[in-house]
This record gives structure tokens, sequence and C-alpha cells, in this order.
């Protein structure tokens, strides 16, 4: 993906300002990977603070980063899931995986999903998926360019990761 590999790495960037909090990220994830039932590779939470008069919201739409130090490959007991050197894509070996749930309860942001084969998923930034020549679908169908697919270098994916993680503690979780 990346022609300077050993520098960056690529995920799809959320920006909390431009969110229009219209879920189409959501929709056109599940309509493009045809998803079971139950299965979100993208979530949006909306975030409230503030009391009457002053309520404010804002949104977080969250799916795998990708992270530069994945947790959930770290637990994995079955090698599963690894990371990919070339480009930072942590990817799942759905042969190996046997659905224990490790990897769920070692990510900081509750991205593995189960579906009813029990086999972990996760976004994979819609590599292999025909027809991404407009990047992946929750990117292309952003109303207000919240979502980005960007190559980043690893110092701003981990500022990334903390700011996701401080939305989602913001959110309760």
């Amino acid at each position: 993906m990346s022609e300077d590999a050993a520098y960056t790495e690529w995920m799809i960037w959320f920006d909390h300002e431009k969110c229009t909090q219209c879920h189409g990220c959501e929709v056109a994830c599940r309509a493009w990977r045809g998803l079971d039932q139950g299965v979100w590779y993208r979530r949006v939470r909306n975030v409230w603070r503030g009391g009457y008069p002053r309520v404010k919201s804002h949104s977080v739409s969250l799916g795998c980063l990708h992270c530069v130090e994945p947790a959930c490959a770290a637990v994995c007991p079955e090698k599963a899931i690894s990371k990919r050197e070339s480009d930072g894509l942590v990817r799942v070996d759905r042969e190996l995986c046997t659905g224990c749930g490790a990897c769920l309860d070692a990510c900081p942001y509750g991205i593995p999903q189960f579906g009813p084969a029990g086999i972990m998923e996760k976004c994979d930034l819609c590599e292999d998926q025909p027809g991404r020549e407009f990047g992946p679908p929750c990117v292309a169908t952003c109303p207000g360019d919240a979502l980005s697919l960007r190559a980043v270098d690893i110092g701003e994916k981990v500022a990334h990761q903390k700011s996701m993680l401080a939305l989602m503690e913001s959110a309760g979780g």
C-alpha cells in the first residue's frame, strides 16, 4: 500500500469535529461487506456531555485502528492475528481462529466481532474488496469527510489511538 512502508502504516483516520452523526459509514460497511446480523466492522457512538441547557454531543466512528502494538495479536493463543510489517495492517487468519474471545478482552476499543461461525472478524480496510477505487466504502460514503484512509507515521498513529481511546472513555467505554 505504501511506497515507504518502513515509516508509514495505513489506517482510517476519524475527525470527530467533522462527523454529522449520520451513521452512513456503518451502513456502507455493512452493505458492502454483506455482514451477518449483529456484526459491525464500524460503529458510531453518540457522546453526550453537559446538562440542560448546555448539552453538547459528538460522535465516535470506530473501526479497527490497526494498532501500532495490537493487544489482540499479543494475546491470541492460536496466533491467528498478525500485523503485516509492510503496511501495518492487522489481519485475522480465519483458519486458525478458534473464537476464544481473548482478543476482544484485550482490545481497548472493543473492536473484535464474532459472527454466526464464532470466528473473529474485523475491519481490514477493504483491501481485497473489488471496486474499492474510491477507498473503503465507509470513507467514500462519509458526507462530512470525517473519515479518511491515510498513510501515517508511527507517532501520528499512536497519537490518534490515544485520542480515540479518550473519545471512547468520554462515551463511557
